[in-house]
C-alpha cells in the first residue's frame, strides 16, 4: 500500500505540476526598434510566414515565438509608419533559442517590404552545457553512415563512442523526446532511417534537469516534419560495383516521402533496407547463403493542425534485423555461432498545445518494445557441452557455443513538458514521466572459462551465465527550470533541478552457499528483502557571461544519476536458478544509481561571424558503479554449483580533459572545424563483470586507479567541407589519436607469466596511433522538369590512405595475438558509390 501510495503521489506531481522549451522544439525572439533613435516599437507585428505563429512586441520592443519545430523559417515585421522587413532563413534548433532583432525604418508612402537575409549569430549564448548541433544536411554531405559516425566526429568523443571519459552504456538517446535506450543492456535499442532525421544534437556535459538516466552524453533525434509541397527521395548506395576484395559487399537503399494529406494535415514517411555480407564475407560465404545481414527501418509520422495553437501527430517507428556473428577463432567452423535476430517498434500520439504565445505544453503517450534472440530451435534443445578446439588451442573445430536467448522489453511511457515565458528574463520549464515497464529475459548460456591470456581450460566446468526473470518496474521523473537573464547582453544564469524514481517491484533472496565437500556448494534460500525504491535529486546550475565584445564565458555543474541496467538488477534471481546453483552472476535489484559529479569551463570568442574559437575544460567524478564480488575462495571454480558472484557498488572512475576547436559554419563556399582533445579516464574496473574475471584468473583485484581501455589521450578531429562551380562539393573528416591502453603481461606458453614475479597492472602499455581519412565527392544535378527533378551522384571513401589502424593487441603486445586475428584491425579502404535522386 505504501509503494501504491508513492506511486499515486508520484504520478500527481508529474500530472499536476511535472511538466520545457522542449527539447523537440525551439524559440525565436528579439526586439524590434527605430532604426534611427533605437527606440522600441511596441505593437508591432512579428508573423511567421506560411505559418499561424505570430506575435506583437511588447513596450519594450520586445517578442517572443516558442514551440517551434526545427527548421528555417522567414519572418515578417510591420508596423504602422514604418517601411515592413522580412528576414529569410531563420534557422531553428530543438531546444534552443534564435536571436533576431529588427530595426524599421519610417516611411511616409508604402514601400515593397525590405528582405533581409538571416545571419545566425556565431556563439549561442543560452547554452551554458557543451551541445553540438548536426543538421539532415550533413548525413547527405558528411562521409557518414550512422549515427555513430555523426556522435564520433564529436570533440571528446573517443572512437567507440565513449564520451568524455565514461562508458558507451552512459549515454541516452532521444527520439523526439521520448527515450529509445536499451534498458536491460545499454546503448541504442532500435535503428531508424537515415533520411527521417531533421536535427541531431550531442550534448557531452551540462545537461538541462529535462534529460535524466545519463551520466555522460544525450543524443537527441529530431525527427522531419510533413511540408506544404509533396516531395519524394530515393537514396542507393552500394560498395562492390566494380568487384574487388575490399568489399563488403554492401548495398542500402533509402525511400522518404512528405507533403500534405489535406489541409493542415501532413505526413513524412522513410524506410531503409541494408543488405551485406560485412567485410569477412569471404569466411562467412562459406557457410551462409549472401546477405549475411539483413536490416529494415522504417519511421513514418502524420501531423495535423486542429486549430489555432494546438498540432496533433503520431508517429510509428519500426526496425528489424536477422545477421550472424564473426570470431577469427570459429573461422573454420562459423557455423557453430548461433544465429541472432534483433526487432522493435514504437508507437506514440502526442498534443502539441500553445496556449498562448508565451506558454505552450507537449503531451505524449508511447509504447516501445524491443525483442532479441540468439539461437534456433528451443531451450530445451540447446547443445551445453564444451565445444572442440584444434591441438593447439587456437582455433574451434566442432560444436556450437551454448548461447541460446529470448528477452523482451516493453516501456509504456507517459510524458508531459511545459514552457512559459513569464516574462523578458524568466524562461521556466518544467516536466515529468512516467514509465511503466515490463521486462522479460530467459538466457541459456554457457562459456568456458579462460585464463589472463585467453586460452580455455578445457578440463574445468563451463561458466554459467544462465538467467530466467520477469519484472515489471516503474521509474518516473519530475524536473523545474528556470533560465533567467540576468542582462540584455547575454549574461544568464540557468538553475534546475531534477527528481527520478525507481521502483524495482523485486525481492533480494538471502542467500547462503554452504560447503558439501570437494569445493562443492549447495544453496538454501533463508528469506528475501524487498528491494527499495530508490528517490534521486540531482541540482544543475549554469553561468553565461560574456568577457569581451565577441567572446562570453560558461560554467556548469551538475549532479547526474543513471539507474542500474536492467541485467544487473535481475539476472539470476529466480528461486528456481538460485536453489539449483545454475547461475554464475546474481543480480542485486537493491543496487545503488551510478553517480556523477562534473563541471565544466568554456570560453568561446568570435574572431568575426564566420570563425570562432572554443576552449573548454571539463571534470567528472563517477561514483557507485557496477562490479560483481564473488562469494566463494579465489582458489575454487567459479562455476554451476562451485560458486557465484553478485553484482555490487564499489568502482569509482574520474576523468578530465580540454577540449580546443576553431570552427567555421557560416561560409557559403567552405566551411568545417578543428578540434583537439586531451583527456585522461582512469578508474578501478572498466567492466561490471571485471571483479569475476580476476577471481576466475585468480588475480587479485586491482586497488589503485589505472587508465581505461578508453583513455584516448590526444585526438585531433578534422571537419572540412568545401562547394566548386558545377554543383561539385567535396566533404572530408580526419581522426587521430594516440595510442589507447592495453595490459602488457607476456607469456611463454599462453599459461603461465614470462616472468613470474611481474606483477599484473592493468592497462600497462599502450598501442600504436591511429589515424582514418574519409572523403566524399558529390555532384548535385539540377534538372528543370516539371515537377522539377534533382539528382546528386557521390563516391564515399571510408579510409582513405587504407592505413592499418590497430583495434586491440594480445598481453604479449602482438596484434591479433597468435593468430593474427584480422579483427584486430580496422577496415581497409572501402569505396562507395551511390544515387540520390528527389522530386
Amino acid at each position: 500500500m505504501k509503494r501504491i501510495l508513492f506511486l499515486l503521489i508520484v504520478s500527481s506531481l508529474v500530472v499536476c505540476e511535472g511538466i520545457a522549451q522542449s527539447s523537440t522544439t525551439g524559440s525565436i525572439e528579439g526586439t524590434v526598434t527605430d532604426e534611427v533613435t533605437g527606440e522600441p516599437l511596441a505593437g508591432a507585428n512579428v508573423i511567421l510566414l506560411n505559418t499561424t505563429k505570430g506575435s506583437a512586441t511588447s513596450l519594450i520592443g520586445t517578442y517572443f515565438l516558442g514551440n517551434l519545430s526545427p527548421g528555417k523559417y522567414d519572418i515578417r515585421f510591420s508596423i504602422l509608419g514604418y517601411r515592413t522587413v522580412v528576414v529569410q532563413g531563420v534557422r531553428v534548433i530543438a531546444g534552443l533559442k534564435t536571436t533576431v532583432n529588427a530595426s524599421l525604418t519610417q516611411t511616409a508612402v508604402a514601400l515593397d517590404p525590405m528582405m533581409v537575409m538571416a545571419e545566425r549569430p556565431p556563439i549561442q549564448k543560452d547554452v551554458t552545457g557543451s551541445v553540438h548541433t548536426i543538421g539532415a544536411e550533413s548525413f547527405e554531405t558528411l562521409p557518414v553512415t550512422t549515427l555513430a559516425d555523426v556522435i564520433g566526429l564529436t570533440p571528446g568523443v573517443t572512437l567507440e563512442n565513449n564520451i568524455r571519459g565514461g562508458k558507451t552504456t552512459e549515454v541516452v538517446y532521444l527520439l523526439d523526446g521520448l527515450p529509445i535506450q536499451n534498458f536491460i543492456e545499454g546503448g541504442l535499442a532500435i535503428d531508424l532511417p537515415q533520411s527521417s532525421i531533421a536535427d541531431l544534437t550531442v550534448q557531452t556535459g551540462g545537461f538541462d534537469p529535462e534529460y535524466g538516466n545519463a551520466l555522460s552524453g544525450v543524443i537527441n533525434i529530431v525527427t522531419k516534419r510533413g511540408s506544404d509541397r509533396h516531395t519524394v527521395s530515393l537514396r542507393a548506395e552500394k560498395d562492390d560495383l566494380f568487384g574487388g576484395k575490399q568489399v563488403d559487399k554492401r548495398n542500402e537503399v533509402d525511400l522518404e516521402a512528405n507533403g500534405p494529406l489535406a489541409p493542415d494535415f501532413s505526413y513524412v514517411a522513410s524506410l531503409t533496407a541494408l543488405h551485406t555480407d560485412t567485410r569477412w564475407w569471404q569466411d562467412l560465404s562459406q557457410f551462409f547463403s549472401s546477405p549475411i545481414v539483413r536490416a529494415y527501418s522504417g519511421f513514418a509520422k502524420t501531423e495535423y493542425q486542429a486549430g489555432s495553437g494546438i498540432r496533433l501527430g503520431v508517429q510509428l517507428l519500426a526496425s528489424y534485423k536477422e545477421y550472424h556473428d564473426y570470431e577469427f577463432s570459429w573461422r573454420f567452423h562459423l557455423n557453430g555461432l548461433p544465429p541472432r535476430q534483433d526487432d522493435g517498434y514504437r508507437i506514440a500520439a502526442m498534443i502539441n498545445h500553445s496556449i498562448s504565445p508565451s506558454f505552450f505544453y507537449i503531451a505524449s503517450v508511447s509504447r516501445f518494445t524491443v525483442n532479441s534472440a540468439i539461437g534456433n530451435g528451443s531451450r530445451e534443445h540447446t547443445d551445453t557441452t564444451i565445444y572442440q578446439w584444434d591441438f593447439f588451442l587456437r582455433y574451434i573445430i566442432d560444436g556450437n557455443r551454448s548461447w541460446w536467448a529470448r528477452r523482451k522489453q516493453v516501456h509504456n511511457l507517459t510524458k508531459v513538458d511545459f514552457t512559459w515565458r513569464l516574462n523578458q528574463n524568466h524562461l521556466i520549464k518544467f516536466g515529468g514521466d512516467m514509465n511503466m515497464q515490463e521486462i522479460y529475459s530467459d538466457i541459456l548460456r554457457y562459456e568456458p572459462q579462460v585464463n589472463p591470456y585467453g586460452k580455455p581450460f578445457v578440463d574445468k566446468p563451463m561458466l554459467n551465465y544462465s538467467t530466467d526473470f520477469e519484472y515489471f518496474p516503474r521509474m518516473g521523473s519530475a524536473y523545474l527550470q528556470d533560465k533567467i537573464e540576468l542582462s540584455r547582453d547575454g549574461m544568464e544564469l540557468n538553475l534546475g533541478v531534477r527528481y527520478d524514481f525507481l521502483d524495482p517491484r523485486a525481492e533480494r533472496p538471502l542467500a547462503e552457499r554452504v560447503p558439501t565437500g570437494g569445493n562443492q556448494y549447495e544453496t538454501y534460500i533463508t528469506g528475501s528483502v524487498p528491494a527499495s525504491i530508490k528517490q534521486l535529486w540531482s541540482p544543475r546550475i549554469g553561468f553565461a557571461a560574456p568577457y569581451a565584445e565577441n567572446g562570453y564565458l560558461f560554467i556548469n555543474y551538475g549532479i547526474y544519476y543513471q539507474f542500474p541496467l536492467f541485467d544487473y538488477l535481475y539476472s539470476g534471481l529466480n528461486n528456481v536458478s538460485l536453489r539449483k546453483g545454475s547461475g554464475i552472476l546474481i543480480g542485486n535489484p537493491d543496487l545503488r544509481p551510478e553517480q556523477t559529479r562534473a563541471w565544466e569551463m568554456s570560453l568561446k570568442y568570435a574572431v568575426s561571424k564566420e570563425l570562432v574559437l572554443s576552449a573548454t575544460y571539463f571534470h567528472k567524478e563517477t561514483l557507485n558503479q557496477i562490479d560483481v564480488k564473488t562469494f566463494v575462495p579465489t582458489n575454487s571454480s567459479v562455476a554451476g554449483d562451485y560458486g557465484f558472484a553478485e553484482y555490487v557498488n564499489n568502482p569509482y572512475s574520474r576523468s578530465s580533459g580540454i577540449e580546443l576547436s576553431v570552427s567555421s559554419e557560416r561560409s557559403s563556399h567552405v566551411s568545417g572545424s578543428i578540434s583537439y582533445t586531451y583527456m585522461t579516464a582512469e578508474g578501478l574496473s572498466e567492466s561490471p563483470v571485471g571483479g569475476l574475471q580476476y577471481y576466475q584468473w585468480g588475480i587479485e583485484v586491482p586497488s589503485r586507479m589505472y587508465p581505461l581501455s578508453w583513455d584516448q589521450r590526444h585526438t585531433v578531429k578534422v571537419i572540412a567541407m568545401a562547394d566548386f562551380p558545377l554543383g561539385v562539393k567535396i566533404s572530408l573528416s580526419w581522426l587521430f589519436h594516440s595510442g589507447r591502453p592495453y595490459t602488457y603481461y607476456p607469456s611463454k606458453d599462453g599459461f603461465t607469466p614470462e616472468d613470474p614475479t611481474q606483477e599484473f597492472e592493468p592497462n600497462n602499455a599502450r598501442m600504436k596511433d591511429y589515424n582514418l581519412v574519409n572523403m566524399k565527392l558529390m555532384r548535385l544535378f539540377k534538372i528543370s522538369t516539371k515537377p522539377l527533378f534533382y539528382m546528386t551522384v557521390y563516391v564515399d571513401v571510408r579510409n582513405l590512405l587504407n592505413t592499418k589502424n590497430v583495434r586491440w593487441v594480445d598481453s604479449a603486445g602482438r596484434i591479433g595475438g597468435e593468430l593474427e586475428d584480422l579483427t584486430a584491425y580496422d577496415p581497409s579502404r572501402r569505396t562507395r558509390l551511390g544515387i540520390r535522386v528527389e522530386l
